[in-house]
């Protein structure tokens, strides 16, 4: 069996900022199993492993430093609606969570 073979799914990532923040200009960034990529605000679909557990990460960076750190390790029986929410000020962590909404 090779990579391409392996069985997948989507899941759905809607990353929130704040109304009010203390940063502007600050676009987060996904880590799925180490690999980070830049995304946008708002929902986002990414495909991941459906038998395996899967590390979630998103981060912040403003040109000096990284904030809102959160992590979450999706496991295939978990919902595929995940929701990112970040700090209003640029030292504090962010929320990274199954979508309840």
């Amino acid at each position: 069996m090779n990579a391409h073979d392996k069985p997948t799914r989507r899941i759905e990532l809607t990353l929130h900022k704040p109304w009010f923040a203390l940063y502007a200009g600050v676009r987060p960034t996904l880590v799925i199993e180490g690999r980070g990529q830049p995304v946008q605000w708002g929902l986002g679909t990414w495909q991941v492993p459906s038998d395996q557990t899967v590390k979630l990460g998103v981060f912040l960076f403003n040109r000096l430093w990284r904030f809102g750190q959160a992590e979450f390790a999706l496991d295939p029986h978990h919902a595929p609606a995940i929701k990112y929410r970040a700090p209003m000020l640029p030292f504090l962590r962010g929320r990274l969570g199954i979508d309840t909404d």
